[in-house]
């Protein structure tokens, strides 16, 4: 659930007799009902009577354990698996690039000599070798990695979000297991990730707004960081808020207000999440970055996407379910992984040292804390990049093959799962779908991969279309 910076509030307006003025809640809604609550919501909202989904029972668990919680970890752009997670040491220059594989502390992985924290822990985690779907483009791509599903639109680059659109992995849970000890399901950070339109994926869909994420936009690497969609205007007070909240319930009892439907359910979840979310001093606790040790700050890195990492730690350790981590924005090839031009000193330079240090110190320190069983992390970008080195010693868009990291939740570490051909072109044995990593994220927690949810118009999806990765537990 995104909640961006407050605005100044109103207060109830009163007529010549002391009476609070009629307002209609749909004249409410058009003309600042933000306003009066001290915040400026999404505008999604204003489109909530289009939206909602019918919900479904929560499934039966398999025999397993199921995990707590998730960590997502999106390197956006496309991280080149040729130069970081298969390495083709063995084929032509044009193909193989300019770094060397290393040894790991699993036997049966190698990977660059640019991650070498990441092969000091390879017996904590797993690869997936042999991922792949049919979406070249970011957009399109990005539905593939975060909801486990190809678009209904194709491969379409400027793909955006809409009413029909497919739920993100953490809408889903928040959806069917809406339970969270500090009342946060599923929380994204920190930037909301961007191309040209808000990248699609990372949006609760059809499931509608209440089942929204709550998104930070503030750098946990910041001096100051302090989330700002949890701030009070100046001039709002705990007491105030309380009025406002009270004002909300008397708009709902006026005989004009128009009847029940479940978009407008919807609004009222989503006011109620915001008001107890401004109340909630566990939220802000598990935000409290500052409080960790500056050796243990140190060695996430400080840089965003370290803290990002250390803070996704202390959420998923307060009882959040589901947390995106969300690696570069798009502000020019430069900013993310997208490397069609230069990619050799770009990874090595700026892009795999903090993914290399982060993520290691991330498993390390789950692990330490007794959370890597009950905490699956998932780590990959989009797709892959091209075989072929192109003219701007670059590698372009390649959803054919392209690596997936896996650990915790019952994974056994220092496992490969597939593999791609000799130049890294398609998969060879073994071959894994979005849909397979999207069965096994809900089986870990417990779900029935086949069971279904149903979008606005009815229609039936099971919540996942592939197989769980049963090799990898």
């Amino acid at each position: 659930m995104a909640i961006p910076k407050p605005s100044l509030g109103i207060e109830p307006h009163t007529d010549s007799a002391g009476q609070m003025a009629s307002l209609s809640r749909r004249s409410l809604l058009q003309t600042g009902v933000g306003a009066a609550l001290g915040l400026n919501l999404p505008s999604m909202l204003l489109r909530a009577e289009n939206t909602g989904a019918r919900r479904a029972s929560r499934p039966g668990e398999p025999g397993r354990t199921p995990i707590r919680s998730c960590i997502f970890v999106y390197f956006y752009g496309g991280p080149s698996h040729i130069d970081t997670w298969d390495m083709k040491p063995s084929a032509p220059r044009e193909v193989r690039g300019e770094f060397n594989p290393i040894g790991t502390t699993a036997p049966a992985i190698q990977v660059c000599e640019h991650l070498p924290r990441l092969a000091r822990v390879a017996h904590k985690w797993s690869i997936i070798r042999s991922m792949h779907h049919p979406m070249t483009n970011h957009n399109a791509a990005a539905v593939e990695a975060m909801c486990g599903r190809t678009p209904l639109r194709g491969d379409l680059e400027l793909l955006d979000d809409d009413a029909l659109s497919f739920p993100s992995y953490g809408a889903v849970l928040s959806y069917l297991m809406p339970e969270s000890p500090i009342g946060l399901p599923h929380v994204a950070l920190p930037h909301v990730m961007v191309n040209v339109v808000q990248l699609p994926g990372q949006t609760a869909g059809f499931l509608g707004p209440s089942y929204e994420r709550f998104q930070i936009t503030d750098d946990p690497n910041g001096a100051q960081f302090d989330v700002s969609a949890l701030k009070l205007p100046g001039d709002v007070t705990a007491d105030r808020l309380k009025v406002r909240n009270k004002l909300m319930s008397v708009i709902d009892r006026q005989a004009a207000s128009p009847p029940e439907t479940r978009g407008r359910k919807s609004v009222e979840e989503y006011y109620g999440k915001a008001f107890a979310l401004l109340r909630s001093e566990a939220v802000r606790r598990s935000l409290d970055i500052a409080k960790e040790p500056v050796p243990l700050r140190d060695r996430y890195g400080r840089n965003t996407l370290g803290q990002s990492m250390l803070l996704a730690r202390r959420l998923v350790e307060s009882g959040v379910r589901y947390v995106n981590v969300n690696d570069r924005i798009y502000n020019g090839q430069d900013a993310n992984w997208d490397s069609h031009q230069s990619v050799f000193p770009r990874h090595r330079d700026h892009l795999l040292p903090p993914a290399d240090q982060a993520l290691s110190a991330l498993l390390e320190d789950l692990d330490a804390r007794g959370l890597l069983d009950s905490t699956l992390v998932v780590a990959q970008g989009e797709f892959g990049r091209s075989p072929r080195i192109n003219q701007s010693a670059g590698r372009d868009h390649w959803p054919h093959v392209y690596s997936v990291i896996l650990a915790g939740g019952g994974i056994q570490g220092g496992r490969v799962l597939g593999s791609s051909d000799k130049i890294g072109a398609y998969p060879a044995t073994d071959p894994v779908s979005p849909g397979d990593l999207a069965a096994t994220i809900f089986s870990s927690f417990g779900l029935d991969p086949l069971h279904e949810i149903r979008d606005i118009t009815g229609r039936p999806w099971r919540l996942a279309e592939g197989r769980r990765l049963a090799a990898l537990f």
